[in-house]
């Protein structure tokens, strides 16, 4: 398989749900803008698919990131779903326009919906339509330093020394 072939449009990614989820499979769906992909974003994805057998990651569009955060997106949409969608236990990458995956989450209805520990549960989008079916909703530990912020503090802090 090819990477981009990992990246699903939303009517592409829902039957290939259903097939996981009817072999048994835990289908477990995380989301971001993954920037610039760190080692505390593979970490942290990496611990999000050993909670389950399948791993669905949510990306916010370029339209969608610089509604969030100004001056971003670093790269565009299509290298970052790319870069993603190159992870082993990455299954899937979707798309979304929209400020929050609501409707992504309730399309995908995921067994486990899983977000960084400096999330609370109640503050994670989504959370009240995985729990009302029947799913987890749950957190993860996150690397500390690591942030796509602070790498590029670090390189304008670099340039600014060398000016």
């Amino acid at each position: 398989m090819w990477t981009k072939d990992k990246i699903m449009p939303l009517a592409a990614l829902l039957p290939q749900v259903a097939a996981w989820k009817a072999q048994g499979e835990r289908v477990v769906f995380t989301n971001g803008c993954f920037d610039l992909l760190h080692l505390g974003h593979v970490d942290y994805l990496e611990k999000a698919r050993h909670l389950g057998q399948r791993l669905v990651v949510g990306l916010n569009t370029d339209a969608s990131v610089s509604c969030l955060k100004p001056g971003r997106p670093l790269q565009d949409e299509v290298s970052r779903a790319r870069v993603l969608a190159s992870l082993l236990f990455v299954d899937a990458v979707v798309l979304f326009d929209e400020q929050t995956p609501l409707a992504l989450i309730e399309a995908i209805r995921p067994d486990i919906l899983v977000k960084g520990d400096d999330y609370q549960i109640s503050g994670i989008v989504g959370h009240e339509v995985v729990l009302q079916n029947g799913g987890q909703v749950l957190t993860v530990p996150l690397v500390a330093g690591y942030s796509t912020t602070r790498i590029v503090e670090r390189i304008l802090g670099s340039k600014q020394a060398e000016g």
